[in-house]
């Protein structure tokens, strides 16, 4: 919720702030940076302090960052309380894959498919809302309407805190060394593939508001960040109900592939509805690839291995992400060419084509 709660404010805080379109990008996406650079840390502060205790406290921080973003309208306040946000998100990311796995030992990807659809709510919750309810309610201030979205964090930190216990049973032997073995293939693989989710799912949120209003439909903005948004939550319960042979079927990867090609060319054609229904369709690949993605370490690794394996995906796939974002908002700024911001969904289309075949057919056999 507040990753997604900036896109829809992008262009006000774009007007208010002067910023170009590196710095846009720069913006959305730091937190996508700071998940990959922190990911090994947070996997090494739940091999210390256990996966519960290292959610509380990444949460703690995410509340803390996304409340003092909303403290005046200063770009270093601003770029600082999303990188601490970015830190709590990347230490909490990895605790939620090593707790599928000590709780749901032989339902991996029911449980997966279900924590990822509050994943997949939260950001609707925060694409769709911020401008239609939170921005009037906060008398139209960008900053305010951010930090409103700390309050169901730290809401989820409590209900955590009161409601689930720490394993008393959980010897330091489960939790791992918290490294990713960075020797394995599996690990540059799944790490790539998870980059092509956030590359298609990030690359379209940052840049559609922006887009939009070059080409004359700024009022599609809020319909085409629902549509991305909403289209992602049916991926979740599909991808835990469905066989997983099914899930992970080679066709099944190499159509994703295709269908984000055409996703684009949909983005770019400058027909209102075109570019509602691509928006969907890529909210929905990208959710498919992402959820499988979520799926893997708790299916293939060791229980002491997952929060590793996690930690070294996380590692690449953001990095990759930020990396491709940053590259797009240059490219816009260098040529004028509104629809280079759509090259990270391009880069995530490839990916899936080339990596996504291979990875997925050593996991065919998993439950």
């Amino acid at each position: 919720m507040t990753l997604l709660a900036v896109p829809p404010l992008l262009p006000l805080i774009h007007f208010e702030l002067g910023l170009d379109e590196k710095g846009v990008a720069a913006l959305a996406s730091l937190p996508v940076l700071v998940l990959g650079l922190g990911a090994v840390p947070g996997s090494l502060l739940v091999a210390r302090i256990g996966a519960r205790r290292a959610l509380l406290a990444g949460l703690i921080l995410i509340g803390i960052g996304a409340t003092l973003r909303g403290v005046g309208p200063f770009i270093l306040l601003l770029f600082a309380m999303t990188l601490l946000m970015g830190i709590g998100i990347a230490v909490s990311q990895p605790t939620i894959l090593v707790l599928v796995r000590q709780w749901f030992p032989s339902r991996v990807t029911r449980a997966t498919g279900a924590w990822s659809s509050g994943l997949l709510i939260g950001e609707l919750m925060g694409a769709s809302l911020t401008l239609p309810l939170v921005l009037p309610l906060t008398g139209g201030s960008w900053e305010v309407a951010l930090a409103v979205w700390a309050v169901p964090v730290f809401l989820t930190a409590g209900l955590i805190a009161l409601s689930t216990r720490q394993l008393t049973t959980e010897p330091q032997s489960s939790r791992g060394t918290g490294w990713p073995d960075w020797r394995q293939p599996r690990v540059w693989q799944l790490g790539l593939l998870q980059s092509s989710a956030s590359l298609i799912y990030f690359g379209s949120n940052t840049f559609l508001p922006d887009y939009l209003h070059v080409v004359g439909l700024p009022d599609l903005v809020g319909v085409a960040l629902t549509a991305v948004n909403s289209a992602q939550i049916p991926a979740a319960p599909l991808v835990g109900l469905l066989p997983w042979r099914l899930v992970v079927h080679r066709g099944s990867i190499v159509a994703g592939g295709g269908l984000t090609l055409a996703g684009v060319a949909g983005l770019i054609s400058q027909q209102p509805i075109l570019i509602v229904a691509a928006a969907a369709l890529l909210g929905f690949l990208s959710a498919y690839v992402l959820v499988v993605c979520f799926a893997i370490p708790p299916l293939l690794a060791r229980e002491g291995d997952v929060a590793g394996l996690s930690a070294g995906t996380n590692t690449i796939s953001y990095s990759v992400a930020f990396a491709g974002n940053l590259l797009a908002g240059a490219l816009w700024d260098a040529t004028q060419v509104p629809a280079a911001g759509f090259l990270p969904v391009l880069f995530g289309a490839v990916i899936v084509l080339v990596v996504g075949p291979r990875l997925v057919s050593a996991t065919s056999t998993g439950g």
